[in-house]
């Protein structure tokens, strides 16, 4: 093909982040870099300096600093990234409380209307979502998986997880029940959160058959917020322990950060060390 399909105007390069991220090597560390693929070959030659510098590029937020960068480099399995830093993934997640749009859900049905949600809504919903959990006896280490669509009330329910340091997990709910309980079986779940269905191809799909097998089969699962979608009130009681409840409300509030006042090396999301917390 030797016709360009699209190609940023002069405008929209200088504005990107990737020029702005280039200047910041010239002015913080004297490279000069003239293009992408100069970029691309510096990033890969010189791997912690350019992490290093993502991370002060980015305004990582943090409770403890990293002690080194990477360890073990050559030794994928046993690499160690930025050992020694503590951090909480929401928190960063949540750093903007202005009313740009953070999130945007068109769904595959033409009948259900396009949502949008700034970042001020976002951040007081997942306060309420996290206190929520809160109430729940959901704490640090916990897992929280949910069982939805890519929609709003997903991000939701996992920034509020990971506010509170909770282990994050998630699977779309057109997987077989035997794709669901290998996810999720693992790890011991103690909230669910479900959709009651979902779009494809024109048709829905009920969920709420699979959500309660996932139930019966899965005893560590406590509570289980159901989140409607396909229908306004979805079938069958949702209430008492074991059984879940539409829960997730609570009150307007900040996030928890993942300090909550800890010294370092205390944990912060549900990560140890260069390690990710959950799927």
């Amino acid at each position: 093909m030797s016709k360009k399909l699209w190609e940023p105007s002069p405008e929209q390069v200088a504005g990107a982040n990737l020029t702005r991220y280039m200047a910041h090597l010239r002015d913080r560390h004297g490279l000069d870099l003239e293009s992408f693929d100069h970029l691309y070959q510096w990033s890969v030659a010189h791997r912690e300096d350019f992490w290093a510098s993502l991370w002060d590029f980015c305004g990582v937020i943090h409770s403890c600093g990293y002690d080194s960068v990477l360890e073990n480099g050559d030794d994928m399995l046993a690499s160690r990234w930025f050992t020694g830093a503590r951090l909480n993934y929401a928190e960063n997640l949540l750093r903007f409380r202005d009313d740009r749009e953070a999130l945007v859900f068109r769904s595959e049905n033409p009948d259900v209307p396009t949502r949008s949600m700034s970042y001020r809504e976002l951040h007081d919903e997942v306060a309420r979502v996290a206190h929520g959990l809160r109430e729940m006896g959901v704490t640090t280490g916990d897992r929280v998986v949910g069982f939805m669509a890519n929609m709003i009330e997903t991000v939701v329910a996992m920034l509020a997880a990971s506010s509170l340091g909770a282990v994050w997990s998630s699977c779309s709910p057109d997987f077989g029940f035997q794709g669901v309980l290998d996810r999720f079986g693992q790890i011991k779940p103690k909230v669910l959160f479900a959709a009651d269905g979902y779009f494809y191809n024109g048709r829905w799909f009920d969920s709420l058959g699979k959500v309660r097998m996932i139930i019966d089969v899965l005893p560590t699962i406590e509570r289980v917020v159901m989140v409607p979608y396909v229908h306004p009130e979805p079938d069958g009681d949702w209430s008492g322990s074991g059984q879940g409840g539409r829960q997730g409300g609570g009150q307007n509030g900040k996030p928890e950060s993942g300090q909550g006042g800890r010294q370092c090396g205390g944990p912060e999301s549900g990560q140890e060390d260069g390690q990710g917390g959950g799927q």
